[in-house]
């Protein structure tokens, strides 16, 4: 467990990179023997790329490293449970293990909505492994969003106020 506690340490400081630019704070690397092949934080709005998620990015840049599209015996290490386009993208990567900090109760594919990590008619099945610095990767999340809420009422605000000839 502390070695999932370490990465999952490392995805987090991943996650702030993400926020650093604008985007959802979610962060990801991919660990075989012991060691970092690759990591990844969203990036879906600074390249105009739906697919940009962290665990893409991760897992592309892990198997750019290996140089191989397979990463049998890796273990993907992610603040925020796999969406389904993720999932599906680790069991075609043959990923082992999933281990995902908070859940995704609107999108989560690794037993939150759905779970197409271990889905039976699947050719591969992948170990997950929940929950780990949950409290963290969830408070970093809804810190995330309770403060661009804040900021989309500002703005809103400002508008009402310009349009009206008024100011603060």
């Amino acid at each position: 467990m502390e070695q999932h506690k370490h990465w999952m340490k490392h995805a987090l400081t991943l996650a702030d990179k993400a926020e650093l630019i604008g985007e959802v704070p979610v962060g990801a690397c991919v660990v075989l023997n012991g060691e970092l092949i690759g990591e990844g934080y969203n990036t879906p709005i600074t390249d105009n790329d739906p697919s940009a998620h962290a665990e893409l990015r991760a897992v592309k840049a892990a198997a750019s490293q290996v140089q191989n599209y397979r990463l049998v015996d890796a273990t993907l290490y992610v603040t925020l449970e796999p969406c389904s386009m993720c999932a599906g993208m680790l069991v075609h990567a043959r990923v082992k293990r999933v281990v995902f900090g908070a859940k995704d109760a609107k999108t989560g594919a690794a037993g939150s909505v759905m779970n197409l990590l271990q889905h039976s008619a699947l050719n591969h099945q992948i170990e997950i492994v929940s929950g780990v610095l949950a409290d963290e990767c969830a408070h970093k999340l809804s810190d995330f969003f309770r403060k661009r809420r804040k900021e989309i009422k500002a703005a809103k605000k400002a508008k009402k106020l310009e349009e009206n000839g008024e100011s603060d």
